[in-house]
């Protein structure tokens, strides 16, 4: 009894261990992804701060794309703009649960979707917390403008591709704390037929009787 209670100890820890590392891959992968993002989103909006008058464009293509330093005070692509406060204490619970999450990932896809999206939200979270008029109000700084698209940064889109991806890994079936794609249980089962079950005891039972009153006959 004592060496069966050892060797499950033995297994559950070895369990742990192979599942360990990759969990820690995938947190790496997950802050990897966001520090890159976020690198980029503050180094961008500080040259489009310095290099660039407020409300005067420069053509990058004609008036389709063009550089446009503007101060958004919603949320991406200029979205909600009088909730300022309430976006980032929003912002800032995406965060904290990106975090919480990371340590639980498996999936390299799914770390590379929080990371985009965690790398965004602390990418505007710091404009929100550092820039005027004030904490949790900061307006975050927007440059890029293409065609009818409100104008944007950097983090605004890795927010929401980081998003498209995670909902597209849901429905292609992909969790966040498998490695691949999952099964349902029933794959591959038969079910088994109600009829033939309730028809094949009668059957064995017919058979003998019938070949007993054949030999009294």
């Amino acid at each position: 009894m004592t060496d069966e209670s050892t060797g499950s100890t033995e297994s559950a820890t070895a369990g742990d261990d192979t599942a360990a590392p990759p969990r820690r891959r995938r947190l790496r992968l997950l802050l990897s992804v966001a520090s890159v993002v976020l690198l980029l989103d503050v180094v961008t909006k500080v040259l489009a701060v310095r290099l660039l008058t407020p409300q005067q464009p420069v053509s990058i293509i004609g008036d389709t794309v063009t550089w446009t330093l503007v101060r958004n005070s919603g949320a991406a692509f200029s979205m909600g703009t009088s909730y300022t406060w309430v976006l980032t204490l929003v912002a800032s619970a995406v965060v904290v649960g990106i975090i919480w999450m990371g340590r639980r990932l498996v999936s390299p896809w799914w770390a590379l979707g929080l990371g985009m999206i965690l790398g965004g939200a602390l990418g505007n979270l710091v404009d929100r917390f550092f820039r005027s008029p004030g904490p949790l109000r900061g307006h975050v700084v927007d440059f890029l403008s293409i065609g009818w698209w409100p104008v944007f940064n950097v983090a605004d889109p890795a927010v929401v591709g980081g998003a498209i991806l995670l909902v597209a890994l849901s429905l292609f079936g992909f969790d966040f704390d498998t490695e691949g794609r999952r099964r349902p249980d029933t794959e591959g089962r038969r079910q088994p037929d109600r009829a033939s079950d309730t028809e094949s005891p009668e059957r064995t039972t017919a058979g003998p009787v019938t070949e007993a009153d054949t030999e009294r006959d």
